[in-house]
């Protein structure tokens, strides 16, 4: 089985991901429901919950919060939806390496990673940076969200946690889709992984 994980870079503007996703199980990040109904929504701020869980794209998604959140949106709130992070798939001393300084994106590969029989994880919108050094993300200058003048992210840990995943299934077969111009960070060239050019059809 397949399953789309979609970030929310702007490599991904044009697609038609309701045509493409169709009949999947698609995996995404905090606000994609305003755009798309997805199967498993991940949300580690607690804004983005709040208006995840009152959106009426997600009557029958799985959202995906920290203890913190699941202790109030599950346990006081009896909202069914709301479910934990999963557990990282190993363990370690640095900062980089503990669960409350991995992000959205790289939780979202997680959680695709884990699903049952998936043999393939295609993931879209994971641009890693922005050429301008600008904030990369459709949802910049709405609602919980940066403005379009605001920096870029550092996103070196998310280069190093996605390899994480990668290394960690090496069973599955993650293919990243961007445009032509983009560039695979050296520390995913991994034998379960490979780019493919995205197009808009």
């Amino acid at each position: 089985m397949i399953a789309y994980c979609i970030g929310n870079g702007e490599s991904r503007r044009f697609l038609n991901l309701p045509k493409i996703t169709e009949n999947k199980t698609v995996v995404g990040c905090n606000a994609l429901h305003r755009d798309l109904v997805v199967d498993h929504l991940i949300c580690c701020d607690r804004r983005m919950v709040d208006e995840a869980v009152k959106s009426d794209n997600t009557t029958h998604t799985k959202i995906y919060v920290r203890e913190h959140w699941f202790r109030y949106f599950r346990k006081i709130k009896k909202d069914k939806r709301i479910n934990h992070l999963p557990d990282l798939p190993y363990t370690g001393e640095k900062k980089i390496d503990q669960p409350e300084h991995w992000g959205s994106g790289t939780f979202a590969i997680l959680v695709a990673s884990m699903l049952e029989d998936i043999k393939e994880v295609r993931l879209i919108g994971f641009d890693l940076y922005d050429n301008n050094g600008k904030v990369n993300n459709l949802y910049k200058n709405t609602q919980h969200y940066s403005q379009k003048d605001a920096k870029a992210v550092d996103y070196s840990y998310w280069v190093y946690q996605t390899q994480k995943v990668f290394v960690h299934f090496p069973e599955i077969r993650f293919t990243i889709y961007n445009t032509k111009d983009w560039k695979m960070p050296i520390q995913w060239n991994l034998p379960n992984v490979n780019i493919q050019l995205l197009t808009t059809a």
